[in-house]
């Protein structure tokens, strides 16, 4: 009931979601855009983004806004990966509350839902200051579980903007979680899902498009998470469809690449076949042809399908290649 009724709050202004941190009431409030056209709001107003993860996926999303020429304050726990950006010329701090500080708009990719409440809510983090932010807009690229992505933009909604500028009188949070791998990250083609107020959508939209190809709007917060877990549900249990079917194929004497032409050409063809094979030898710049390396953990996969599980007893629904797919 209380998904429904945010969903139904969040229309087409953006509105200010006035509750303390982690409350489960929602209280609807004033638009921090006024009555102006969302037109009026373009991440052209965006003079400095700040991005905190420099991993396999944030590293590449971040030098693809560097290329696009972005003005970048970065953070990661990694001292190396700090080093490498700080020799490049860009701005490193040693603090997510640094980079917030720095920045009008912050970028986050972290593994899991404790590390972005790390990032949010611990010693230094994003929200250290209390009620009073810098940053217009908070980004949360991360697949986290979608009540904690509820719960950080009801909390972001609760402070107010420092400065106001652009007719942004209150701080928003859109959660944006991507599709598309390492490989989409490096090529700039992800796609991403998100979730929020629309008008904080439509303005971030081409920042977005500066590290992707597709922008999803998915509806009220959470629901750019959730689509992401829906997502890599389909992803694990189609991965694991095509490389059950690729080791039998194998075994009963038909090459992988051959079998992978007949997926491909066939009802089986998927993402898991066409675009990110699992055996080596078939496709070439992923990561089975490079000793798995740079790819998507495993482990990720493994906290992804927790989390869609975990969704579906919250709900009551029956998802039984779920389960399966997470045992496995």
């Amino acid at each position: 009931m209380a998904t429904m009724m945010m969903m139904r709050n969040y229309s087409h202004r953006v509105r200010a979601l006035l509750c303390n941190s982690f409350s489960q009431q929602l209280i609807l409030s004033s638009s921090p855009f006024h009555s102006i056209p969302t037109r009026s709001f373009s991440s052209s107003h965006f003079e400095s983004v700040g991005f905190i993860g420099l991993g396999n996926m944030g590293s590449r999303m971040a030098n693809n806004l560097l290329k696009a020429g972005y003005k970048m304050t970065v953070h990661d726990v990694n001292c190396n990966v700090m080093k490498m950006y700080s020799e490049m010329g860009v701005s490193t701090k040693q603090t997510p509350f640094e980079v917030a500080e720095a920045s009008d708009v912050v970028i986050t990719m972290l593994p899991s839902s404790s590390h972005v409440l790390d990032v949010y809510n611990g010693s230094n983090g994003l929200l250290q200051g209390g009620s009073l932010l810098t940053p217009r807009l908070l980004i949360d690229s991360s697949t986290i579980d979608p009540q904690t992505s509820r719960k950080l933009s009801m909390s972001v909604s609760n402070c107010t903007l420092k400065e106001k500028k652009d007719n942004w009188e209150n701080p928003v949070m859109l959660d944006a979680p991507v599709s598309g791998g390492v490989v989409g990250a490096e090529a700039g083609s992800l796609t991403f899902m998100v979730g929020g107020s629309e008008d904080a959508y439509l303005a971030a939209k081409s920042l977005l498009l500066s590290m992707g190809k597709n922008t999803i709007f998915c509806g009220g917060p959470g629901n750019g998470s959730a689509a992401k877990i829906c997502n890599n549900l389909v992803m694990a249990v189609s991965m694991l469809g095509v490389s059950e079917a690729l080791a039998l194929g194998q075994s009963l004497g038909i090459t992988a690449s051959t079998l992978t032409k007949i997926f491909n050409s066939s009802s089986a063809r998927c993402w898991s076949s066409d675009s990110y094979n699992p055996v080596p030898g078939v496709m070439q710049g992923v990561p089975s042809s490079r000793n798995y390396s740079g790819g998507f953990a495993s482990k990720l996969m493994a906290k992804d399908l927790n989390l869609a599980a975990a969704s579906a007893e919250e709900v009551g629904l029956k998802c039984p290649l779920t389960f399966v797919a997470q045992n496995i």
